[in-house]
């Protein structure tokens, strides 16, 4: 599966200058936050492609006008063809604003998931805004990483951790797009675009995560879907 994935600057090639090669047969694309609702619809109009997002501290403005065609996983987990992905935008909160969250806060949001994630024994891919505390993240407290998600990683121990909010030009001499986790994970960089492709047998097939109770779910829906839409 290709996956393109994006984070707080347009790509001139998938924008201005686009042509369709640019987009490299992607399946899915995916955006890290901090990027115009345009620009994302755009992208999605012109690929045809599912498009999801979560939302970056200066996407307030998603709030009265989102981007139409693609969908917020903030908060939810998103099953891609049997890829499990978890969406906690935002970064650390540095002042009064939407989108910005504690230590304790975003703590706080992964308690309320974790019974989701347990559900599907597992996901896949995380994808965020903020870094992982320690990995690619910076000293000031509004590019700091969060601490809990070390913890979530450990936990659940997922193949993937997509974030942007560290821009290459804020690292000018020590950016590093990919780190490996203690826990097994590749936390990535997405800053501007990345082409992730992940194997086939990196993640469970559809309906086959082991899970009684949510593959029975899947199931389920895969029957309704074929009698509905034949």
């Amino acid at each position: 599966m290709n996956i393109l994935c994006l984070a707080d600057e347009e790509n001139k090639g998938l924008y201005e200058y686009y042509r369709k090669e640019n987009l490299h047969d992607a399946d899915l694309i995916i955006s890290c936050g901090d990027l115009n609702a345009r620009y994302l619809e755009y992208i999605v109009t012109v690929s045809n492609k599912t498009l999801l997002y979560v939302r970056g501290n200066h996407d307030g403005n998603y709030d009265i006008d989102p981007p139409l065609g693609c969908y917020d996983i903030d908060d939810r987990i998103y099953d891609f063809n049997g890829l499990r992905i978890l969406g906690l935008g935002g970064s650390m909160r540095y002042h009064d604003g939407k989108d910005m969250y504690t230590e304790a806060e975003m703590k706080k949001r992964i308690r309320k998931i974790n019974s989701a994630i347990s559900l599907r024994n597992g996901v896949d891919i995380i994808v965020a805004h903020a870094p992982v505390k320690g990995y690619g993240d910076m000293e000031d407290l509004p590019h700091q990483g969060f601490e809990c998600f070390n913890e979530l990683l450990n936990r659940w121990k997922p193949k993937y951790f997509l974030h942007g909010h560290v821009h290459k030009n804020y690292r000018t001499k020590d950016f590093k797009r990919e780190f490996t986790h203690p826990s097994g994970t590749k936390i990535i960089n997405c800053y501007d675009r990345y082409d992730l492709v992940i194997k086939d047998d990196e993640h469970p097939p559809k309906g086959r995560t082991g899970s009684t109770l949510y593959d029975l779910y899947v199931s389920i829906q895969e029957k309704n879907n074929k009698r509905k839409y034949g």
